[in-house]
């Protein structure tokens, strides 16, 4: 048989063997490669994209180029390689140095296959790639058709056409095992560019040694440091270096033994050797075939605690790929035997699993609550996490917005989440509300002290307001005032769970400090100035990305208060009006404006990003349920699966965000005050759920076809309002939806 014909008979062999689609099982329904695309159309963007600008042209030889001669809208930035639930390990291709996790559906070159992808800018640990001939520095990578490509859950592959090799890579959660078939008759090589991540700059600090015959380990990071301990299953002949003034490559050429390369991996971020203790614990005695199985087998115990019945395929895939997207963020730190490099950067071991911080302003209201639904255990060690880093500084995670970390807190606790220590929590979270960071640390809420002193953030005075005002020139002090207050009322809720009503007391007035910013002549959120007046002029449909507003707009700030919604509504001259406004925002046209962040328009409702998300339930509490379910309907159908190959979301999912919002809408369960242990019923895409919560089944039955619900059943009594209890779902009975 010709090497050819070998190839191609690989090829097939893999997609019959790896990539087929079981109809009985969920992991068939799939797709590694949701949310790799990007949006380039007018209509889906919502806006005419800007020329790519110089500095993407210069960067060429390191991966960028110009896209379609037009600046790259932030895309769903997922990645396409294997990787287990909340895994330290993720192989996958990089086509892009610098993207969000390295890998570009529409780009047609590999540069190397790394090890750690979050779906967001970073990572890209450890760069390999197998290849045979001679190569440069700056000219190494190949070509690729996605013809020749494929993935499902816990495997990724690919064939490198300008050398000829299948690659093909799975995971465990600490490890990653490659088999690379090269043509017969030509030399194995292997290159490493320990110079380079996916955020890094060229020459960041590595290490590199052969321990023996067939065996290499090493380092890479200046700060996270980590670290790899490979077995190759041929001998290593000699180790190379190709260098210039920007990168070096480290070159492993092996012996011409028979048969695929095949390369197990260790990773640690505490030393070699735990990393050489991970590959022996998880991954030494199996083979390539039993990792793929053994990766399946974990995806499909975890979506499987949700099986749904009725929708279409169409539905079904969508379901089961943004549930697969939601599970796998944040990733574990710590090693096979519990040790971890702890914030001070010392090696410790506290007897629970070390996860990763999160993006809490993105993930906070869907996310972390599908995962309190879904993963209890891991949850807490989520919060003892937190909980540690918060000790390092004195409090918990806060970003450029609120610091919704709180709210995740609060909610955990109060869905019955308690294993840990709830009183260091508090004592963090209190921190984040009332302490003033001192010094040059970060940490805490920003601004906090005008925010205490007279209940909402003032605005710089900034003479040319754009989209891309950077926020030490503004403040985004309406984005962070509401988002405080909301903060105010989570740990308020926690205070009062604990007994300390003073700062309960204290914390929920604070609570009502959005209100502070509502324009009654104009009927929206609005900035003030330092002196007590309004921002003028004002543009309450403009995307200043950090002026008044991060992120989002007048229109989108305008409906936030999930705290207290009928307060909000209570703002507004009557309920008609606030009607009329709620429509107006799905009506009126998006203005054309090119911002990050910002794609996905159904009139202002931006549906690729995290502060539109919660606006539509609003209806809700004025009695037009069946306005929310139209406006739900229509973003499921028509801002997820988007794109010429179907597979873009309408923006960034970040770590989940937006894949977690489809899922809880789509089984008709959607948290719209997360610190609350309740969710808002809606209307589910599917004729009946069963959901495996915490080991206890609930079943959601839809009844007709309609989308007004007439009527909510739980275990056959009736809920009055649209609201069911965490407490009620963990009785395991059936929530039954009548719609007309």
């Amino acid at each position: 048989m010709h090497n050819r014909s070998i190839i191609i008979f690989i090829l097939l062999l893999a997609l019959l063997i790896c990539c087929s689609t079981d109809p009985k099982t969920v992991t068939g329904y799939v797709n590694p490669f949701y949310g790799t695309t990007t949006l380039w159309d007018s209509s889906d963007l919502g806006y005419k994209p800007s020329p790519e600008p110089e500095f993407r042209t210069v960067l060429t030889e390191f991966g960028r180029r110009p896209a379609k001669g037009i600046t790259r809208a932030w895309g769903g930035e997922c990645y396409p390689g294997s990787t287990l639930p909340h895994a330290m390990v993720q192989a996958t291709p990089v086509t892009m140095y610098g993207s969000g996790s390295g890998y570009q559906y529409e780009d047609t070159v590999i540069f190397a296959f790394s090890h750690s992808s979050k779906g967001q800018w970073g990572l890209g640990h450890v760069p390999i790639l197998p290849f045979t001939g001679e190569i440069t520095v700056d000219n190494y990578h190949s070509t690729y058709n996605h013809d020749n490509e494929s993935a499902k859950p816990g495997y990724y592959q690919v064939y490198l056409e300008r050398y000829g090799i299948n690659a093909e890579m799975t995971t465990t959660m600490r490890c990653a095992y490659h088999k690379f078939t090269y043509r017969a008759n030509v030399e194995k090589r292997l290159l490493l560019n320990l110079s380079r991540t996916n955020s890094m700059r060229v020459g960041t600090r590595f290490s590199f040694k052969q321990e023996n015959r067939n065996t290499f380990s090493g380092s890479q990071g200046s700060g996270e440091v980590i670290y790899f301990y490979a077995v190759a299953n041929h001998d290593i002949k000699s180790i190379d270096s190709l260098t210039d003034n920007r990168e070096k490559i480290t070159i492993v050429d092996f012996t011409g033994q028979k048969g695929p390369l095949e390369l197990k991996i260790g990773f640690s971020f505490v030393s070699v050797d735990k990393a050489r203790k991970n590959l022996e614990a998880e991954m030494n005695d199996k083979n390539f075939a039993q990792v793929v199985k053994e990766a399946d087998k974990t995806w499909e115990d975890l979506l499987s605690k949700i099986k749904v019945t009725g929708g279409t395929e169409k539905q079904k895939r969508t379901f089961y790929s943004c549930l697969y997207r939601a599970l796998q963020w944040p990733a574990i730190r710590s090693d096979i035997d519990g040790e971890y490099t702890d914030s001070r950067g010392n090696t410790v071991n506290k007897g629970f699993n070390y996860y990763t911080s999160n993006n809490y302003w993105d993930t906070w209201q869907s996310k972390m609550v599908l995962m309190e639904m879904l993963e209890s255990e891991l949850t807490a060690d989520v919060i003892r996490s937190d909980i540690e880093r918060g000790k390092v500084g004195g409090f918990l995670s806060s970003g450029f917005h609120g610091d919704f970390s709180t709210s995740f807190i609060t909610g955990s606790y109060l869905r019955g989440i308690r294993d840990y220590d709830i009183d260091s929590a508090y004592y963090l979270a209190l921190n984040n509300a009332t302490k003033v960071a001192e010094g040059p640390r970060r940490g805490g809420r920003r601004y906090l002290s005008e925010y205490i002193d007279r209940g909402w953030i003032a605005e710089n005075r900034v003479e040319n307001p754009t989209t891309g005002t950077e926020e030490d020139e503004a403040k985004a002090s309406v984005s962070k005032t509401i988002e405080y207050a909301y903060s105010d009322y989570s740990v308020a809720l926690l205070a009062k769970e604990l007994g300390d009503m003073d700062n309960y007391h204290m914390l929920m007035q604070r609570s009502e400090n959005y209100k502070n910013l509502f324009d009654t002549s104009t009927l929206f959120m609005r900035g003030r100035f330092d002196n007590g007046d309004w921002v003028t002029p004002f543009y309450p449909d403009y995307p200043y990305y950090v002026y008044m507003y991060r992120e989002s707009t007048g229109w989108q700030a305008t409906f936030f208060a999930p705290q207290n919604p009928s307060g909000l509504i209570g703002l507004f001259p009557n309920k008609k009006i606030f009607e009329q406004k709620l429509d107006s925002l799905f009506i009126i046209p998006w203005g054309g404006y090119e911002a990050d962040n910002l794609t996905g328009f159904l009139g202002q409702y931006c549906a690729g990003n995290q502060p539109s998300q919660g606006i539509a339930y609003y209806y809700y509490f004025i009695g037009k349920q069946e306005k929310c379910q139209e406006k739900l309907d229509i973003i499921m159908e028509k801002y997820y699966d988007m794109g010429k190959e179907g597979l873009a979301y309408a923006g960034m999912d970040d770590e989940g965000g937006l894949s977690s919002w489809y899922v809880l809408n789509a089984i008709g369960l959607f948290p719209f005050s997360p610190a609350d242990p309740e969710y808002i019923i809606t209307v589910p895409i599917f004729d009946r759920i069963v959901f495996d919560l915490d080991g206890i089944p609930f079943t959601i039955s839809k009844i007709n076809n309609g989308r007004k619900i007439s009527s909510i059943t739980y275990d056959g009594r009736k809920i009055d309002d649209y609201f069911v209890s965490h407490d009620d779902l963990k009785k395991g009975k059936e929530l039954k939806i009548t719609t007309e």
